[in-house]
Formats: C-alpha cells, structure tokens, sequence
C-alpha cells in the first residue's frame, strides 16, 4: 500500500485561529522587511517616496482635481500611514510569537504583506504582464524579483485561507 503525503497549507484556518506554517527563517525575513517597510514608510527623504506612491494611491486622477487630491492626500495620508505601522507592528508581535491570527490579524497581515509586495513592485517597475520566470538568476534584481514572487504566493496563500478555499 502506497503511503500517502500529507501536505499543510501554509497558512491554516484552524480552531485556535489562522495558523502560519512557516520556518524560523521564513519568520526572520517577513520580520526583516516589515521592518524595512516601517523604515520606508517614515522616511522624509525624497528618494523613497516614489516607491510609496502605490502605498498611498490617487483619489482624484484629473488633472483639474489637483487640490482636492492635494487636500485627500493631507487628511488621508497620516490616518493610512498610522493604521499600516500600527497593523505591521501587530503582525510582527504575532509573527515573533509564533501566535494564531484572528479574522482582523489575518486582514492586517495581508494589508502588510501586500505593502510590502506594492513597494518592491514599484522598485522593479512590475507591471500586469510581470513574469518572474523571465528574470534571468544574474539579474542586478534578481533576489527582489525573488522576493516579490514569495511575497505574492504568500499572500495568495493568506487570501486562499481567508476564503476558506
């Protein structure tokens, strides 16, 4: 009789909650680039703010609408900007203590994931048609395509668990 394998998903509905499956290592580097992100998302300089734009996008497009994006983006910006530091630290607590998420930590770790997922798109310019197969293992950004594609299945792992699928 043939044994069967039996895999986990990595991230888990369970009684106690959504359960991550992942390794220490996984663990440190989710940990790693929250961190980074919350640097990122502090920063005052001038050259990080083009990677933020997907973050904190456009509520008016038009050109004639320029001050009543400029005053959305004033009222919106910081109430966006403390409720991402404030989930990424919740996921960071929760990711360290290796705990369940609830409905709500599981929607913020998705929020989080995804931001950190829309800062690397926008350094590697990824756009719908994005194949990450074609990025040779030579690529100057090579390990930030890597990256991005972990980020995307993690998160689609996340949404999958979410949706009970």
């Amino acid at each position: 009789m043939a044994r069967r394998r039996f895999f986990r998903p990595v991230v888990e509905r369970t009684s106690k909650g959504f359960v991550l499956h992942l390794d220490d290592e996984e663990i440190g580097l989710l940990v790693r680039l929250l961190g980074e992100l919350t640097g990122l998302l502090g920063s005052d300089d001038p050259d990080v703010q083009p990677l933020l734009r997907r973050l904190y996008p456009p509520a008016y497009h038009l050109a004639d609408h320029a001050e009543q994006e400029a005053e959305y983006q004033r009222f919106m910006r910081d109430e966006l900007l403390t409720s991402r530091r404030d989930g990424i630290e919740q996921v960071v607590t929760v990711l360290q203590q290796g705990a369940a998420l609830d409905d709500i930590g599981l929607e913020r770790f998705m929020q989080s994931l995804n931001s950190v997922r829309l800062v690397l798109g926008t350094l590697l310019d990824v756009d719908e048609g994005h194949d990450p197969s074609s990025v040779p293992d030579d690529h100057p950004m090579a390990g930030e395509h890597h990256l991005y594609s972990y980020t995307s299945w993690l998160l689609e792992c996340a949404v999958q668990a979410a949706s009970g699928s």
